[in-house]
C-alpha cells in the first residue's frame, strides 16, 4: 500500500506508523473498574469499508496524518495531515 504524505509525497506504507481509529475513542474514568478498562485497551472495531485512520510517517517528516481508506479494496482515499483536521471529530 502506498500512502501520500501531505509534506514529503507518495510514500510506502511501511514508512509510517499506524496509531488507529482516526475518531477520538471513549476513554473511560480513571475508577471505571477493570471491565471498562480491559475493553477500552483491548477492544477495538474491525469495520470493513472506509475508515478513517491515525498515521505518523515515522521514517519521514514524523508528520501526523489521517488516511480515508477502504480496508476493503485497500484504495487510499484521502490523507491530511492531522492539525488540519483538528476540532472537526478527529
Amino acid at each position: 500500500m502506498r500512502l501520500i504524505c501531505p509534506v514529503c509525497g507518495e510514500r510506502d506504507r511501511r514508512e509510517f506508523y499506524y496509531v488507529g481509529d482516526a475518531v477520538a475513542l471513549d476513554r473511560p474514568e480513571p475508577d471505571a473498574g477493570d471491565a471498562a478498562w480491559d475493553d477500552y485497551v483491548h477492544n477495538r472495531d474491525n469495520p470493513a469499508g472506509v475508515t478513517r485512520d491515525l498515521w505518523q510517517h515515522e521514517a519521514g517528516c514524523t508528520a501526523w496524518i489521517v488516511v480515508t481508506r477502504n480496508t476493503v479494496t485497500h484504495e487510499v482515499l484521502e490523507t491530511v495531515l492531522a492539525k488540519d483536521v483538528k476540532g472537526s471529530g478527529t
